[in-house]
């Protein structure tokens, strides 16, 4: 079990805890590695987190909010093999992690009810499923609007049933490599007491670790425009610092969102076509600026409808007044002429005298079925979204916003990191010993239907779990192991700690200075909209900062030395994010997925728009449709590329005999 004890580096005690397994965040990835591992009896783990009960999982959502999993109910015919092919054919995602993720889907699913999560049945015990976005066959389920914040307590009411370890407001500073070997192993990692300093005035401690997973979720501060939590910088940067390999950085998803309370406005929010309003700064001068860019009421009505369910921006979506105009025309109210948008529930779209009066009947066939069936055929958006969702309403005024009265701010804003880093079939990364799982896994590729990452992240964790629990049970090295192997990244640590803190401010950059200009460059550059001039010089910006930063961060007092570890892992990570998109775009690729590269030999987004986002979509055998990008550094953050196949969904022989030998054998985990 996990041992408790000091380590001295140049003349400073830190304290050192011991373990096989160090999981690094509190998520329901994570949390759910920890009660795997638990089951599958590796009980020596400790639970590190900045912050119990923050991050993505435990703080987001939509109006129904979606989890993915394999058909369970009703007629429809289904597979794992077949789930897989459907996980696979968004593009960029490779067969064998499909097949997992799809083969596993019922065991993880089934694992969360068996903790409490809500999921509805029916009276025979079937879990009956919906279409969510790109879902041929009706696999989603939802416990409501807060799915995950659901599985983060049931998963924490397991972790703390089973009494496993976990220390609150820690911070990961620094992951620990052993490189004295030629492969290079995880050693550890470097925390921090963000409550109360108590080491050189830093706050350092040490773990100690055969195995490091890590389960703290995307960089979604790394974007201006956000609906993450507001301080969640994930922590892909550590493992970016040591060499672990990212892939697919260039696919994030993109939707539009709340930003008072950071909220996803998809779904019923939206299917029950509310008014799309800007005004002034001041809440003045309103218009309903949609309506110079569609032909008919009909034709506006039904994009709102849709984007419910076609939510997150998609490139595909915009010709032909498709649903993801709608974002470029928010974002250019918002960005080119500096005004405000909002969604009014309390009246209806008006049309004015080109477009006309919304009614049920204008909207296509699709939307008036579905607003009929269920009985949401009230007078205005608020009356039909509370017949078809009245939980989607009491969600906003639990944060004090009546949307029969008040109308709700939104912007296109970064939701999703469907890249990260690169995992094998036990979601290894290529060093030894370290565990992405959950969004910080790069498994999902280009388009990935509605509440895959969920899945995702909760078979990332129980396979990672089987390995670690089946083939790294060693025990950790011990202090004077560690010392010899990471005492200089100890030291480097340290170092920037003590530059950063104190001293006079003149020649340095504070916290949030660093920050808003990471923020703002993302924006701009790596967001839904990718301009290669920008792009380019966007990636010689970002070096230039990361080479300033250890020297330059300035923290004032040790309380805000939290922030200037974040931004050193903020700033190589948009540093890499932005040199994948350069990558991208010398490659040939063009616009695909959640954004759109500009092209001005491409056609215009639509008339309304003009020639400002002209643009074009990869054409069918493109090389970056069937090849992933593979990026990391090197110790002088020297980048490194590789351009891989797509592996294909991988024949198993599924012989019972065989695999019963080789069960037998021990020879499946390997």
């Amino acid at each position: 079990m996990m041992k408790q004890s000091t380590m001295v580096v140049d003349g400073i005690r830190l304290p050192l805890y011991s373990v096989n397994t160090l999981i690094v965040g509190s998520g329901a990835a994570a949390l759910c590695a920890a009660v795997r591992l638990h089951e599958f009896g590796q009980g020596d783990q400790l639970i590190v987190t900045e912050a119990w009960g923050g991050g993505t999982s435990a703080n987001a959502g939509s109006d129904k909010q979606t989890y993915y999993k394999i058909c369970l109910a009703g007629d429809e015919p289904d597979s794992p093999r077949q789930m897989a092919k459907d996980l696979a054919a968004g593009g960029c995602m490779h067969g064998d992690i499909a097949l997992c993720e799809a083969q596993h889907s019922a065991q993880a699913f089934y694992h969360l009810v068996q903790l409490g999560v809500p999921f509805p049945h029916d009276a025979f015990g079937g879990f009956p499923g919906y279409r969510t976005d790109h879902d041929p066959r009706g696999r989603a389920t939802s416990a409501g609007p807060l799915t995950s914040r659901l599985m983060v307590d049931a998963l924490a009411r397991e972790v703390r049933a089973r009494q496993i370890p976990a220390l609150d407001h820690h911070l990961a500073v620094a992951l620990l490599v052993d490189t004295r070997r030629e492969e290079r192993r995880i050693a550890g990692a470097i925390i921090m007491d963000t409550k109360g300093p108590h080491a050189g005035g830093t706050g350092f401690a040490v773990v100690d670790a055969v195995n490091v997973v890590l389960g703290t979720g995307g960089p979604g501060a790394m974007y201006a425009d956000s609906v993450y939590p507001e301080d969640q910088t994930g922590s892909i940067g550590l493992a970016f610092e040591i060499g672990a390999v990212g892939q697919n950085l260039t696919e994030s998803q993109f939707g539009l969102a709340s930003i008072a309370f950071r909220w996803n406005v998809s779904g019923s929010y939206q299917q029950v076509v509310p008014r799309y309003v800007s005004t002034d700064g001041a809440g003045n001068d309103e218009r309903e600026f949609l309506n110079d860019a569609f032909p008919d009421m009909g034709t506006l009505a039904t994009a709102i409808f849709r984007k419910g369910y076609q939510w997150p921006f998609d490139a595909r979506r915009v010709d032909r007044y498709g649903s993801s105009l709608i974002d470029l025309l928010v974002y250019r109210e918002r960005v080119r002429f500096g005004r405000r948008v909002f969604l009014d529930y309390s009246r209806n779209p008006d049309g004015g005298s080109r477009l006309g009066p919304f009614s049920i009947e204008s909207l296509h066939p699709e939307a008036q079925h579905y607003l009929r069936s269920c009985g949401a055929l009230g007078g205005s958006p608020f009356d039909r979204l509370k017949q078809v969702n009245p939980l989607a309403i009491d969600l906003y005024r639990g944060h004090g916003i009546d949307l029969e009265h008040d109308r709700l701010e939104i912007a296109v804003c970064a939701q999703h990191s469907n890249g990260g880093l690169k995992g094998n079939l036990w979601w290894e990364s290529n060093l030894r010993g370290l565990f992405p799982i959950g969004e910080v896994n790069g498994s999902h590729g280009v388009y990935r239907p509605g509440g895959a990452a969920l899945n995702a992240g909760q078979v990332g964790a129980l396979r990672a779990a089987l390995y670690i629990a089946r083939r790294n049970r060693s025990d950790p090295r011990g202090a004077e192991a560690l010392r010899a192997a990471c005492a200089d990244q100890i030291r480097r640590t340290m170092d920037v700690a003590r530059r950063a803190v104190g001293g006079r401010k003149e020649g340095r950059r504070s916290v949030a200075e660093i920050r808003c200009e990471i923020q703002s460059r993302m924006s701009r550059c790596g967001a839904h909209i990718r301009t290669p001039a920008l792009v380019r010089r966007a990636v010689g910006e970002a070096w230039a900062l990361c080479g300033e930063l250890r020297e330059r961060s300035w923290a004032g007092d040790p309380p805000d030395l939290p922030g200037v570890f974040k931004n050193l892992q903020l700033a190589l990570t948009h540093a890499l994010y932005l040199e994948a998109i350069a990558d991208y775009i010398a490659q040939g690729g063009q616009s695909r997925g959640s954004y759109l590269i500009v092209d001005g030999q491409g056609h215009p987004t639509s008339a309304a728009t003009g020639d400002e986002w002209r643009f074009s979509v990869n054409r069918p055998g493109a090389f970056v449709d069937d090849h992933i990008l593979e990026i990391s550094v090197d110790e002088r953050l020297k980048v490194r590329r590789l351009w891989v196949k797509v592996r294909p969904i991988p024949h198993v022989d599924a012989w019972f005999e065989g695999v019963w030998k080789a069960y037998r054998d021990d020879k499946v985990i390997r």
